[in-house]
């Protein structure tokens, strides 16, 4: 049964909570010597990310029993167009954002929750386990970010610096990414892990975010719902916002996360 837009404000602190519980559990495997497996794509996995998504699908399934909930780790099934086409909501998950940021222990890997509505992210959370740090927002509520027991209310850097402060991937950094940055002319650059780049240009840290690679749904959707909560975007190369659960693959195509969007950021 379709969640009302009113209820968002309600559905918030409740997947916060979940994501709140995650993060306690992956924090105690990051306070040991973890294994690490390696997945069919050669990406890392750790008992931290299945830890991590026991917990957050069986809260959200509990939260909102008729939305069906798709994490990185789901069954290959869910993973199948034929069966998620026909769901026009839904939960979308990544337990453990930047595994390899966790393995390395710098502390940048994050929990990202979104919920999906007609293909647009409309609520999502952020956490950040290690740095006691979390980012929020809905659609017509407002973003957040928690850090030590309080809330603080975050909007997007608007106009944009003159010269503009640039969200690097830690891990991820190629060819592409140094054309951009010269065509771009003067900048900083930040280098930070996981989907915590998108919540810098929420907050204002950041103007913007170029992502000139691949990525797939869950890694960014909770990031979006807190941008454009904040008043940014988070738009392909062409300048379309990022949609989801409308292709056969759930890979993003390249994009930019944006905070002001008059500077057509797109066209460098």
């Amino acid at each position: 049964m379709p969640t009302p837009t009113r209820s968002l404000a309600d559905l918030l602190p409740a997947v916060l909570a979940i994501g709140e519980a995650a993060a306690r559990a992956i924090l105690k495997v990051y306070a040991t010597e973890f294994a690490v497996d390696e997945k069919a794509d050669a990406s890392p996995l750790t008992e931290a990310d299945r830890a991590a998504h026991d917990i957050i699908t069986s809260g959200l399934a509990n939260l909102t029993p008729g939305i069906p909930v798709l994490s990185e780790e789901s069954p290959a099934s869910d993973h199948e167009y034929a069966t998620r086409r026909h769901w026009p909501e839904l939960w979308l998950v990544d337990p453990l954002d930047g595994t390899r940021e966790f393995v390395k222990r710098n502390g940048e890997f994050t929990v990202n929750i979104a919920l999906i509505r007609d293909h647009r992210p409309v609520l999502g959370i952020v956490l950040a386990p290690a740095l006691d740090l979390a980012y929020s927002g809905a659609e017509g509520q407002g973003a957040w970010r928690h850090q030590g027991g309080t809330a603080k209310a975050i909007a997007v850097q608007r106009p944009a610096r003159s010269r503009p402060v640039i969200a690097g991937s830690r891990s991820h950094r190629g060819a592409s990414l140094d054309a951009y940055l010269e065509r771009l002319g003067d900048h900083e650059l930040k280098s930070v892990g996981s989907a915590l780049k998108l919540c810098l240009v929420a907050e204002g840290t950041v103007d913007v975010y170029p992502r000139l690679g691949d990525t797939s749904e869950w890694d960014i959707a909770a990031g979006q719902a807190v941008l454009e909560a904040a008043g940014g975007a988070v738009v392909d190369l062409s300048g379309r916002p990022l949609r989801y659960n409308e292709r056969e693959g759930l890979l993003n195509p390249h994009f930019l996360a944006c905070g002001d969007l008059s500077r057509e950021w797109w066209r460098v």
